[in-house]
């Protein structure tokens, strides 16, 4: 049997459970333990391996995995020369430069000469340096809103995804470095073919379907042309005779996004009996 094919994803924090999620809808079974360092899945030769966010760039540049899930930001901060395969559509922030509420900083040139409390100091140090604003670099894991307060910095870099926890600390934020979200990610080069190619597609599959909604509905004939307007569909929509005179079945692609606003309009249209189904999976 050939080795299976193995995947990095976070064990813990704002990404593991969407990440399992996203996985268990592209079809593989296997068992989320944090108490264990890898599992199999059940219907398929591929082994899933649970690990920091911060260091799945790392093993996937190594070989030690073919495919990893982590944030864009881990992926900038690590450097680690990885191809992005698929933005998964979760895990959405920011990683943004932040000063004390009732401080003088008004903009970014105002952080010169400053110190920078961030988990993420190569992103921070390299935005800075391409601006000509020289700073220095604070690196803390953890709790770095509270190292204005403390005196450790003067100001910091740091992920945000409301801003509130900022907001409680006294911090306003002042400038965005970059936006970030969880992505797939491989060796470049490496995703042609075989296990690697065949999951990559699948989850890509599951977001292209999570922005969609399947809309089936009833009409009279001689509306299908208004209706066809307001839902073309992926091509066109599948338009369906019934055994009633005069009546069809229409069924269409649309954005999720786009449901609540269309769905009065055909009604207007002549649509009647009108069903939103969630999709599984979609490849366009």
């Amino acid at each position: 049997m050939t080795a299976p094919l193995r995947i990095a994803i976070p064990n813990k924090g704002r990404l593991e459970q969407p990440t399992a999620a996203l996985l268990g809808d592209a079809g593989l079974s296997f068992e989320l333990s944090r108490r264990s360092l890898s599992t199999l899945v059940r219907n398929a030769n591929i082994e899933i391996l649970f690990v920091r966010a911060d260091d799945v760039p790392e093993l996937v540049a190594d070989g030690v995995a073919e495919l990893g899930i982590t944030g864009l930001d881990l992926l900038a901060e690590s450097e680690a020369p990885l191809e992005v395969i698929a933005k998964l559509g979760y895990g959405h922030c920011k990683l943004a430069a932040a000063a004390p509420t009732g401080s003088d900083i008004a903009g970014i040139s105002d952080f010169k000469g400053l110190k920078v409390a961030t988990a993420h100091p190569t992103v921070t140090a390299r935005f800075f340096a391409e601006k000509g604003i020289g700073i220095t670099t604070i690196r803390l894991r953890g709790s770095v809103e509270v190292a204005p307060k403390l005196g450790v910095a003067d100001a910091i870099v740091d992920l945000v995804s409301t801003g509130s926890t900022m907001l409680v600390n006294g911090l306003r934020q002042v400038a965005t470095l970059m936006q970030s979200e969880a992505a797939l990610v491989a060796l470049p080069g490496t995703v042609a073919g075989g296990d690697s190619r065949r999951v990559a597609t699948m989850l890509r599959a599951v977001i292209a379907a999570r922005r969609k909604r399947y809309v089936l509905m009833n009409a009279p004939a001689d509306a299908v042309n208004a209706i066809s307007d307001l839902i073309p569909g992926l091509e066109a929509p599948t338009v369906v005779p019934l055994t009633a005179k005069g009546l069809v079945s229409i069924q269409s692609v649309v954005a999720a996004d786009d449901v609540w606003a269309i769905l009065p309009d055909l009604e207007r249209a002549g649509a009647s009996g009108i069903l939103v189904l969630p999709i599984q999976q979609l490849i366009p």
